[in-house]
């Protein structure tokens, strides 16, 4: 099966999305089809690399391996990708090829973004996560100790090749991660202005069973409904000057845990799902929404076995994170809070009324 979505953005960049379960032959040709004349620099995950470097069609001397893991998405990782890609002679007329999950798509994409001030970007996901969420709409980044994806820049890949193949060898772990992405899409799905209604809160609830156990088909219309969603904002709002910001539901303090820890205790996914959680309970409390979507949503959550955050930080370490998020203003932090069944809002919170919530 094989779906294809098309991303335009307002500024006239447009590109497409396959969503398949092709196998690897068709994936290379199809790879190799799009990138013929141009010389390529492959950046791929260590754990990708190890699965499927049989199956990939790629030239070991065009392949630099990353290893795994957030912390990886560093200035120093992409100083050796630019090495890399001037050792082999990259033009601006060639292009860089991310396969792996975000930290090799951020990562990926920056390096694209910049060198030369910017050349071809394709992108390969092999994770969940990075299929339904940062594969898709531009936003590239590397990390720096003290806050997440603070240096980066929106640019868009030339192609987004969605195998979900790859996600077989997925350790269980890492694909409820991706899940706790999908789930925050039900939470905006209004929000997110798509021209007509696909029910993913309801679609979520009772294809549970079937999406815990990968079903292919159930698989590439979950993804194909997110990424819906998905391009519904970007297209609209490419840089996150409005309504964009509605895609980071969950994610202030997902952040800041991820920041606070190291990036060594939390996946993203797990973070964001904390994230919701978290705000899903203040906004019951100070009744921007009712109490039976409240009690649907933190089902739903706990459906596929999640739970509330259990672990304590200190509050004034997290606001410190926090006032470093590219959201935040000086005197305010910025919050994406459900105000209705199926959708969110924007509000601001000061220092105090944030240390309040905990």
């Amino acid at each position: 099966m094989r779906q294809t979505l098309k991303v335009q953005i307002n500024n006239g960049k447009e590109y497409t999305i396959d969503i398949s379960d092709n196998s690897f032959a068709k994936l290379n040709q199809e790879i190799y089809e799009l990138t013929c004349n141009q010389k390529r620099l492959v950046v791929i995950s260590k754990k990708v690399y190890d699965l499927y470097f049989q199956e990939l069609n790629f030239n070991e001397d065009e392949i630099f391996i990353l290893k795994d893991g957030e912390k990886e998405k560093n200035y120093k990782n992409y100083l050796k990708i630019m090495k890399r890609a001037i050792e082999l002679g990259l033009t601006r007329r060639d292009v860089m090829i991310a396969v792996g999950g975000g930290v090799v798509g951020d990562l990926t994409g920056f390096a694209a973004s910049t060198y030369m001030r910017g050349i071809d970007f394709i992108q390969i996901p092999t994770t969940l996560l990075s299929a339904v969420d940062s594969s898709v709409g531009g936003k590239t980044a590397i990390d720096l100790n003290e806050a997440k994806n603070i240096i980066g820049s929106f640019y868009q890949p030339k192609k987004v090749f969605i195998n979900i193949n790859f996600l077989n060898t997925l350790d269980k772990r890492q694909y409820l991660s991706g899940l706790g992405e999908v789930l925050k899409y039900a939470f905006i799905e209004t929000s997110c202005k798509y021209k007509t209604p696909l029910y993913l809160f309801e679609f979520l609830t009772l294809g549970c069973e079937k999406i815990l156990q990968r079903e292919p088909l159930t698989l590439i219309r979950m993804i194909e409904y997110c990424l819906n969603l998905k391009i519904a904002v970007v297209s609209q709002d490419e840089k996150e000057s409005g309504l964009r910001k509605i895609l980071n539901f969950g994610h202030t303090l997902a952040h800041a845990l991820e920041t606070i820890t190291k990036y060594k205790k939390y996946t993203h996914g797990e973070a964001v799902v904390y994230g919701m959680f978290f705000i899903i309970q203040y906004a019951y409390d100070n009744e921007y929404i009712t109490y039976s979507y409240y009690r649907l949503s933190m089902e739903l959550l706990e459906k596929y076995g999640f739970s509330p955050l259990k672990n304590k930080y200190p509050v004034e370490k997290l606001i410190e994170i926090m006032k470093k998020d590219k959201k935040a203003s000086s005197s305010t932090l910025t919050f994406i809070i459900p105000d209705g069944k199926k959708q969110v809002t924007e509000i601001q919170l000061t220092q105090e009324e944030t240390a309040a919530m905990f």
